[in-house]
């Protein structure tokens, strides 16, 4: 299962994202520890890499008025594949990520470089 998993990541070429970087779970999250509870998220050639599991953020499309870009999510995790739609921004007052998800919504804070 993870060789397809794999399969379907490989086919499309990969691209920075205005988002790429590693942001803290929460406010104590370890910035050296990533994809794991308690550890740091990582967004980097358009792939979301959140906690045991990764998403190819395609088909962007920017949100008109905002700072704001809509992907849908190819994922994969735990023998699994899904696809969704998340909508990413940049915080207003700092340099953090805002993240919707489908009636969630999650404020990271991004870890220092």
């Amino acid at each position: 299962m993870r060789l397809i998993a794999l399969l379907f990541m490989l086919p499309m070429a990969a691209f920075a994202t205005p988002y790429d970087g590693i942001y803290k779970q929460t406010a104590n999250s370890d910035c050296g520890i990533l994809g794991v509870d308690g550890g740091s998220l990582k967004i980097e050639d358009g792939i979301f890499h959140g906690v045991e599991m990764s998403c190819r953020m395609t088909r962007p499309v920017d949100v008109i008025d905002m700072d704001a870009t809509l992907y849908t999510m190819q994922c994969s995790g735990e023998d699994q594949l899904w696809s969704e739609r998340a909508m990413f921004m940049h915080a207003a007052e700092d340099d953090g990520l805002i993240m919707l998800w489908d009636g969630y919504a999650f404020s990271y804070d991004r870890c220092e470089k």
